[in-house]
């Protein structure tokens, strides 16, 4: 019996304690009922990618939010309408305000339209009107506060591009853009980002949604017929699969295109055709960066899985940014709402006519303002990065650069506000410090090159046509080497290595082909009537000629890229030998010397016999054991003076006379010397008995006749530094010549190779030194010659 009550008391004590827990924890964590509740109106095209896609995001984002803070005191219930057209997503915002009475709306991807009518609404009632898909807007910040973007703005957007276009150096874009509010507001923007790097936009063509391939076709062929090379397209996913297909057909989807796509389509590319994505091989796009981290990972993963069970009733579609967009927006509102304390989600009433409209009596709301304050002011790390509003847009974050290849994308690297572009960046999206990461990874280029575009190319009908010469000697500067099977031309050489390298630099691709002058290595030939061709056979010349002002009469040249001048070139005199330092003076003046020498020993030696001298030293005299000596007093006189001294007076005058006449001697043969071993000693007149040698061609005859009077007669012409020697080594009397007169770079070879058999003597006159020549009236002229100015010998 004792053991029943006891049992029974075990139980009533057990069943109490349940009853107590479970009030407690009734009281302690209260349902959803007991919580406060705010109405968040969601206006979607529920049968679109976009929508079913957007959809899914914004519930799983209410349940993940309070998943993860089940204590809070509030909760957003999600009101959604399915809207088709602009027509029903402004009933559906009427609707919500009006009947639904939420405090907050999330547009869907509707249109401009749709936004400045949601914007005014919101204004109106102090709803916050949020939009994960305005990439740009007409509507003014200070006059539409209550309208809030939580994707990055087109003008950042437009930043990124022209950065990466400046990488690449292209001088000039063409802008495809779709002809939408949403497409002219990004232009404005694009066009000042590109002006600002100075990057022209060459071209700006609209694209209606609604135009036929034959339109797009017509567009594109246009551009085809231009000379930029380089597109940047901001279409939509459908048109844009479209124009590419078609760019494709057209030819312009080879080697020396380059195409850059916006995020307007590169955030869908998962949803573009297989065809279309082939004909996009080699094309660059930026898209917003997308950090992988694991939170990302697990959402995808949990999208698919509740997508694959929408299916029966959802289009099949792909997670993109803007869905990651709108989950991050409904989080912002759901701790924005938290934040708000006390949260009073009733409407006053007020009667605006502001529409004369019949029904147009909206409610103000008490809790949008202050919504409004904490939406502004909350930060976090979403899904899609960071989260935070400045000026009622989402803060610019990081772009990633990307290449198509295949079906598959290749990163090359990063654009960021504050370092540019940039090629790694950290796991928390900073870039990295390292010089490496200055440079953008290997790029595929369309037609399967690696070759950057440089932006322009020639047009076929300006195909240019380049003349060389063909002759005999200084192959060193233009070699030509014809091929009669294929009348293919290979040039080499100086000239056209500076030719070649001025192409490089050009802005623009351009195609060429090499026209021999004189094929048939005549001697009756000159550069001038090679230019005088132009532009008639040919668009320009490349070759050694000189710049001369009689030429620029019917040509134009490129700055000089030699050294110019016109020099005279004699043979050297016999080399020195020992008998040289007897030279300065002429051999009476030596026998005058040695005679004056021997006479004033005999005048001192008279002089000083006057005098008796008893002491050791002797003044001045010949001694008797050396009487062989007695000769060269006078010199050792000079050489040793502390060691004789003269008693007499009139020996010391003839001394210093003697030092006199010996002191202006030896400045005289110094100087004499000196002139012999340093300075040319060449006085060479063209008189009748010199002829002068000249390269076969060139200006050198008409400069010689003109400017230095040398008769026509007294010319003889050479081809090459090997005839030159011939000539110069029979000399005038032999039918050569006795001297050389051309110009810098020929004769500095000359003396390479002849070495010190021949010198450079006299002034040098000068030219405007080699340039390559081109038509006054060629199109590329003005580019060509601009880029000699940069430095293209390196």
């Amino acid at each position: 019996m004792l053991k029943r009550i006891e049992r029974s008391r075990f139980f009533v004590i057990i069943h109490n304690f349940i009853i107590i827990l479970v009030f407690l924890i009734y009281n302690c964590c209260p349902s959803d009922a007991n919580k406060n509740v705010v109405g968040v109106g969601v206006v979607l095209d529920l049968d679109s990618n976009m929508g079913s896609m957007v959809d899914l995001c914004t519930r799983m984002a209410v349940s993940d939010f309070y998943a993860a803070h089940p204590n809070y005191t509030t909760r957003l219930n999600l009101h959604t309408k399915n809207a088709h057209t602009v027509l029903d997503a402004n009933f559906a915002v009427l609707q919500l305000v009006k009947q639904e009475e939420v405090s907050g709306l999330i547009l869907g991807p509707h249109g401009s339209k749709q936004e400045i009518f949601a914007a005014a609404i919101g204004e109106t009632v102090r709803v916050p009107i949020v939009s994960f898909t305005a990439r740009s807007s007409a509507l003014s910040y200070e006059e539409n506060r209550y309208f809030v973007r939580t994707a990055l703005d087109d003008a950042v957007q437009a930043e990124a591009l022209a950065a990466v276009c400046k990488r690449f150096e292209w001088p000039e874009v063409v802008v495809l853009y779709e002809d939408t509010d949403y497409g002219r507001i990004f232009l404005s923007h694009a066009t000042k980002a590109f002006d600002d790097v100075g990057i022209e936009l060459a071209y700006k063509v609209s694209i209606s949604t609604s135009a036929d391939d034959s339109r797009i076709s017509k567009e594109l062929n246009k551009l085809k017929n231009k000379p930029t090379r380089v597109f940047l397209v901001h279409v939509g996913p459908v048109l844009g699969s479209r124009l590419f297909a078609i760019a494709n057909t057209a030819g312009m989807m080879k080697e020396g295109y380059a195409w850059v796509v916006t995020d307007s389509l590169s955030i869908f590319l998962d949803s573009v055709d297989s065809d279309a994505r082939d004909s996009m091989e080699g094309v660059l796009g930026i898209r917003p960066y997308l950090f992988a981290s694991e939170n990302v990972k697990s959402f995808q993963e949990r999208w698919k899985r509740n997508m694959i069970l929408d299916m029966d009733t959802r289009p099949i579609t792909e997670l993109n940014i803007h869905g990651l967009w709108a989950y991050d927006a409904v989080t912002a509102l759901a701790i924005a709402v938290e934040n708000i304390q006390p949260v009073n989600s009733s409407l006053s009433d007020v009667n605006t006519r502001k529409y004369e409209m019949e029904n147009t009596d909206f409610k103000i709301s008490s809790l949008g303002p202050r919504l409004l304050r904490e939406l502004s002011n909350t930060k976090f790390r979403g899904l899609a990065g960071d989260f935070e509003l400045v000026d009622g847009k989402l803060k610019a974050s990081a772009f990633e650069i990307f290449n198509i290849i295949g079906n598959g994308e290749r990163k090359l690297g990063f654009w960021t506000l504050e370092r540019g572009v940039v090629r790694e960046l950290t796991a928390h999206g900073e870039p990295k410090n390292s010089t490496s990461t200055k440079e953008l990874k290997n790029v595929l280029w369309p037609g399967n090159s690696f070759t950057r575009p440089k932006g322009r190319s020639i047009l076929t009908t300006e195909y240019l046509r380049v003349g060389i010469p063909w002759k005999p000697g200084y192959v060193e500067f233009v070699d030509a080497d014809y091929y009669p099977g294929t009348k293919r031309v290979n040039a080499t050489g100086f000239c056209i290595g500076i030719f070649l390298a001025a192409l490089k630099v050009l802005p623009f691709a351009i195609e060429y082909d090499y026209y021999i002058y004189n094929d048939s290595l005549s001697g009756n030939w000159s550069y001038d009537s090679m230019l005088q061709k132009i532009p008639q056979e040919y668009d320009m010349v490349v070759a050694d000629t000189t710049i001369w002002a009689p030429r620029a009469e019917y040509v134009d040249f490129a700055l000089p890229y030699s050294e110019s001048g016109v020099v005279l070139v004699v043979k050297n005199k016999k080399p020195f030998s020992i008998w040289t330092f007897v030279t300065p003076f002429s051999w009476d003046l030596w026998v005058a010397i040695i005679a004056a020498c021997v006479l004033l020993r005999f005048a001192l030696y008279a002089s000083e016999l006057q005098i008796t001298d008893t002491s050791e030293e002797r003044a001045v005299g010949p001694r008797v054991e050396t009487p062989g000596m007695n000769h060269f007093y006078p010199i050792e006189f000079l050489v040793f003076s502390e060691r004789n001294r003269v008693s007499n007076n009139w020996s010391v005058f003839i001394l210093v006379c003697w030092g006199c006449m010996a002191f202006i001697l030896m400045q005289s043969f110094t100087a004499n010397l000196s002139a012999i071993l340093t300075v040319d000693q060449l006085h060479f007149d063209f008189s009748d008995d010199y002829y002068v040698g000249y390269h076969t061609g060139s200006f050198m005859k008409k400069f010689l006749m003109e400017q230095l009077h040398i008769s026509e007669s007294k010319l003889r012409a050479y081809n090459s530094n090997e005839e030159f020697n011939d000539a110069m080594s029979k000399g005038s009397k032999n039918e050569g010549i006795d001297a050389i007169f051309d110009e810098i770079p020929y004769m500095k070879l000359f003396l390479n190779r002849y070495k010190s058999r021949y010198k450079i003597v006299g002034p040098t006159y000068r030219t405007g030194g080699f340039s390559n020549w081109l038509s006054v009236s060629f199109a590329l002229l003005k580019s060509y010659l601009e880029c000699y100015a940069r430095p293209v010998y390196e």
